[in-house]
């Protein structure tokens, strides 16, 4: 018998929308986070580095000649340097001397950058301007492990922590501001008009409104005039009941269902194999029911109840009795694209 493995995932959410801060839904727009790279050099390397690459030899000998050492590039040819690429995330509204973490990646031939220091490189933004250096020991990760003691991870990516430094401060007057524009993480006309009614009655008055489903500008009130930071600290923790489309996500590699919360199932008979199953209408309970055949020999037992359910049935109740069957989950995910063809599944089927 094939060992069935727990790869199925539902996500039935409580009846009723769940709160959530409107910090956590949103984002204010020119309040954001900016990307910044670099290239550079990692020395220091115990013989792992790249070798006789030549882009890595005429950059160590600009990074020589800088510091006032003429070398021809003929003369480089060292297995302890590495040449890589810097990544790095820049928080908004940073000032000069805040540090930040960055990521080192190998470019070159390298076999690990553990034990490497990385050479002080500046760090651009796609203006090209130069916000942060970065200069640091490099930490892969790297482990020793098993009865071999040999290292273990990945060698060619590092980190450094608090490695770079912010050079130049963010402009921002953000305090002094007479408009913001929230964003949506996932527009929604619903969840946007509940937005805006929410702020105006925490303000007492119609200072938001909502411009399309993700997008909602709120003006600054008379009596926040100055101090817009504490106007967006009260508003940003205000509670939001968000809506969402009603939504079945498949992965077939992996063989993971995710449903949410809004899936209902319409009346629907579907025969799989040796499994037959119905959904009814109503019946003389009052209720719906779930009917499947027991598992011995795919002979089919009208009688036996395998479920009941109230109104009407959800794919999450659906899904459950199938699971509660012993279906896999590719067989679970066939029925279930099957039924949403069949135009009885209320609600988007996504296959990743």
């Amino acid at each position: 018998m094939m060992k069935i493995l727990l790869i199925l995932t539902l996500l039935i959410l409580s009846h009723g929308a769940e709160a959530a801060r409107l910090k956590d839904i949103s984002n204010i727009r020119g309040v954001r986070e900016n990307q910044l790279v670099g290239y550079g050099l990692v020395v220091g390397l115990n013989g792992t580095g790249d070798g006789k690459a030549e882009f890595t030899s005429k950059s160590f000998v600009r990074m020589l000649d800088t510091i006032g050492m003429k070398l021809d590039t003929k003369d480089i040819e060292s297995k302890n340097v590495a040449a890589v690429i810097i990544t790095a995330t820049l928080p908004a509204e940073s000032r000069a001397g805040n540090k930040i973490d960055v990521t080192v990646n190998s470019i070159g031939s390298a076999s690990s950058l553990q034990g490497g220091t990385l050479i002080q490189t500046p760090l651009r933004a796609a203006d090209q301007q130069v916000y942060a250096v970065a200069q640091g020991t490099v930490l892969t990760g790297a482990s020793t492990g098993g009865q071999g003691g040999g290292e273990k991870g990945h060698l060619t990516v590092g980190r450094v922590p608090g490695g770079a430094m912010v050079e130049t401060d963010l402009a921002s007057d953000f305090a002094n501001r007479k408009m913001f524009r929230l964003t949506l993480n996932h527009a929604d006309f619903t969840t946007a008009a509940r937005i805006v009614k929410t702020i105006n009655q925490d303000l007492g008055g119609k200072f938001a409104t909502a411009k399309d489903s993700g997008t909602i500008d709120v003006i600054v009130p008379f009596t926040y005039e100055g101090n817009a930071v504490e106007l967006m600290a009260s508003i940003e923790n205000l509670d939001i009941s968000q809506d969402a489309r009603a939504r079945v996500v498949v992965n077939e590699k992996t063989g993971t269902v995710v449903i949410g919360e809004k899936v209902q199932i319409q009346t629907v008979a579907v025969s799989h194999g040796n499994l037959s199953v119905q959904v009814k209408t109503q019946n003389p309970e009052g209720g719906e029911e779930v009917r499947a055949p027991s598992s011995t020999g795919g002979k089919k037992d009208k009688g036996e109840k395998v479920a009941l359910f109230n109104k009407t049935t959800s794919v999450g109740d659906l899904v459950k009795a199938l699971n509660a069957l012993g279906v896999t989950p590719k067989d679970l995910i066939t029925i279930l694209q099957t039924i949403k063809a069949a135009g009885a599944l209320q609600g988007e089927l996504e296959v990743l």
